[in-house]
């Protein structure tokens, strides 16, 4: 099993995303943007880090075998606290790893509920839809999701894959 690690952004340099947020595999599954360079990766890694100081959410840097694989978080979106995995293709073994981790903190940081928002270009996936309390498509930013909402006490208990 790889050791997997969360650190926080200001622990890091913000370069090191680059290559990672640029890839086409995860731009796919993401809402359009230009691709990041320096000045803009920082931008983006300053709000992740403002994000973090927010009470109940938290942003982490995933490390698989001490390489930089993507980011995780539970962070506020439109009223919820909403679980955010963003991993590069060569990592997507380990999403459900770094799933039961966020679904613990929620715990840990005493919510009730959270949600998580899939764009249209993912597929929707039983192991969520069995395990929500409702899902429905959703319209943000002028692109369809899926969002589904997850009840925290009874998904720490029952995160199974």
């Amino acid at each position: 099993m790889k050791k997997i690690e969360y650190k926080k952004f200001n622990t890091l340099d913000p370069l090191e995303f680059i290559t990672i947020l640029n890839e086409q595999s995860i731009r796919s599954h993401l809402i359009s943007h230009g691709l990041f360079e320096d000045n803009s990766v920082r931008e983006w890694v300053a709000g992740k880090i403002e994000v973090d100081a927010i009470t109940g959410c938290r942003v982490r840097a995933v490390y698989s075998d001490s390489q930089l694989v993507g980011w995780c978080a539970l962070q506020k979106e439109q009223g919820h606290f909403e679980i955010a995995i963003v991993i590069s293709k060569n990592a997507w073994g380990i999403g459900s790893q770094i799933f039961k981790e966020v679904m613990r903190w929620s715990e840990e940081l005493r919510h009730q509920e959270v949600v998580i928002h899939l764009l249209e270009t993912r597929p929707q996936y039983k192991f969520l839809k069995k395990m929500c309390i409702r899902s429905y498509r959703s319209k943000m930013l002028g692109r369809q999701f899926t969002t589904y909402h997850l009840q925290v006490a009874r998904q720490s208990q029952q995160a199974t894959f």
